[in-house]
């Protein structure tokens, strides 16, 4: 007789326990699964879980002069546009002249 679904589930969970196995979750937008996708098509890996452990292993086998660049988040630079500042410094002087009235 074949074991019932809930039999192999427990027999599964307390696999996975003994094991030390602990599942991680990744929520992410498009960009992110997009570039997923072509990583794991470019190195023929058909399962996400798969593709995200050797990644994790291959970044972590970098060390940390090698790994730290490669997780440092891409930060924007801002540029004030001409016409922003030039209207920020009409009002800073309106201000300043403002409180000098003032005085």
């Amino acid at each position: 007789m074949a074991a019932a679904q809930k039999d192999r589930s427990a027999k599964t969970a307390a696999k996975r326990k003994s094991r030390g196995e602990e599942e991680i979750r990744l929520h992410c937008l498009t960009g992110t699964r997009q570039a997923l996708a072509e990583l794991m098509a470019w190195s023929g890996i058909e399962e996400q879980g798969e593709a995200i452990t050797l990644m994790i292993h291959h970044l972590h086998g970098l060390g940390p002069g090698g790994a730290l660049p490669l997780l440092e988040p891409p930060r924007h630079e801002y540029v004030i546009p001409e016409n922003v500042s030039r209207k920020l410094k009409l009002a800073f002087n309106r201000e300043a002249q403002r409180i000098s009235q003032e005085e």
